[in-house]
């Protein structure tokens, strides 16, 4: 896997992010503490609210974004998006009022919306063979994973000799360290959409080609598993650990590390397991190892055996297959895509997915408060059920990269019919574009 850091661009792409996420997570504590400091046991009130404009932010600004993306050069776009967000975050110190917090939030969270799915719909450009890509989604996960781990022990030292002010620049450090890697290598120039398009059918081009496209459909039951299953574990942790088990607060970083280290146990794994099996098998599986978790935690709960060691296992398992839907979904885009619309849909999944959570999280902080564990883990693990099952019928078994299809819309001299009998049609390796509006008999 660490061979693909030879290739200096992606090197430097990948430190881009471990540095970004870092300070990412700095912000988080720093912004818990802020909240708490200007709105004492009010506090959750504000962090609920700051997590659901983040979720709007992303859904909303995230397919607009993509739409304008291959109009400004990848790395000043990044590395501009990158430096709004450094300001902002050196502002946050300044903040005195709740709604300052509310608007420079949207600000950073815009920025990211706009940042995240450019960069993501970058790298398969740098590393165009597929498992090169799969073994750079798998560090991706990796990153990810290692933050939630390594941020809290870096918050915590910072704290022992400053205040939480000082967090923010810590963050504002890492965005500006993220523009520099990206400033310090050449990009590909992202390929420009040979046809115009009105500003509508830019911002809706990556959503219409997600939606039609089987296995990007299924993708997306798929990431409603995720955020439903997901949700109960990044929502409810601190509750069940120190309310609902009457565990010491020390007990709480045991249990999502447990939850992150099936995440890494399983990125570590991905990159050789989906060279003898196909994505929709890995993803499918890790779908229904999260449901499977969830529900044995509602059997616990309503039986009474609900212990931290069980709930330890289940946040294993949940990670792990919340590592294996997530980590191979860019293939399914990269598979899913032309050149030139990949940034657009990069974006699509960027919000569709968020999208979900936005719906997950305020449902399994409901559940839990109202009706206690038993119920929140039944509900949430029948909503992943349902949508594991959907996902199931959406992506079809033996699917087709290359389905035959035919072209009555076209003209018979028209040059993608060139060298072929246009009556019976062709197959070649099919992505939902201007010659391609619907999926062939339904399969991906």
């Amino acid at each position: 896997m660490l061979k693909i850091l030879q290739n200096r661009a992606f090197r430097h792409m990948f430190s881009a992010q471990i540095v970004a996420l870092l300070g990412t997570g700095l912000s988080t504590v720093a912004l818990g503490l802020l909240a708490y400091d200007l709105t004492g046991g009010d506090a959750s009130m504000v962090l609920g609210a700051v997590f659901g404009i983040k979720m709007v932010a992303y859904v909303g600004i995230a397919p607009i974004a993509g739409a304008f993306a291959g109009f400004v050069p990848r790395r000043k776009l990044l590395v501009g998006l990158d430096c709004i967000r450094a300001v902002v975050a050196c502002l946050l110190p300044f903040v005195g009022e709740v709604w300052q917090i509310f608007v420079l939030i949207f600000l950073m969270q815009a920025a990211s919306a706009a940042f995240t799915p450019t960069f993501q719909a970058t790298l398969p450009d740098i590393l165009p063979e597929e498992k090169d890509y799969t073994r750079a989604l798998s560090l991706s996960r990796l990153a990810y994973d290692m933050e939630s781990i390594i941020t809290p022990t870096l918050a915590a030292l910072v704290l022992l000799v400053a205040s939480y002010h000082e967090l923010f620049y810590g963050t504002a450090i890492g965005f500006i360290g993220s523009g520099l890697l990206i400033l310090s290598v050449a990009l590909p120039k992202p390929k420009r959409d040979s046809k115009r398009r009105s500003i509508y059918e830019r911002t809706t081009r990556g959503i219409k080609i997600y939606l039609k496209t089987p296995r990007l459909q299924g993708l997306l039951a798929l990431c409603m598993v995720v955020a439903s299953i997901g949700a109960m574990v990044l929502v409810n942790s601190v509750v069940l650990v120190q309310a609902v088990l009457g565990l010491d607060e020390i007990y709480l970083p045991f249990t999502i590390g447990a939850f992150g280290l099936g995440s890494m146990v399983m990125a570590l794994i991905l990159p050789r397991l989906l060279d003898v099996i196909p994505d929709r098998v890995a993803m499918l599986s890790g779908a229904g190892a999260m449901v499977l978790a969830l529900s044995s935690l509602s059997l616990a709960a309503w039986t009474g055996l609900f212990v931290w060691g069980v709930m330890l296992v289940c946040w294993f398992l949940i990670g792990s297959g919340y590592s294996a839907v997530l980590t191979p979904s860019g293939r399914l885009l990269q598979r899913s895509s032309h050149e030139e619309d990949r940034p657009a849909i990069y974006a699509a999944q960027f919000a569709l997915s968020h999208a979900c959570w936005l719906i997950c999280y305020p449902l399994a902080g409901f559940l839990q408060t109202s009706f206690g564990v038993g119920v929140a883990s039944l509900v949430l693990s029948v909503i992943g059920f349902v949508s594991l099952i959907i996902a199931r019928q959406l992506w079809p078994a033996g699917a087709m990269r290359s389905p035959y299809h035919t072209h009555p819309d076209l003209p018979d001299n028209h040059p993608h019919l060139q060298d072929i009998d246009h009556a019976h049609g062709h197959a070649h390796i099919f992505v939902i574009d201007d010659h391609h509006m619907q999926w062939p008999h339904m399969k991906a």
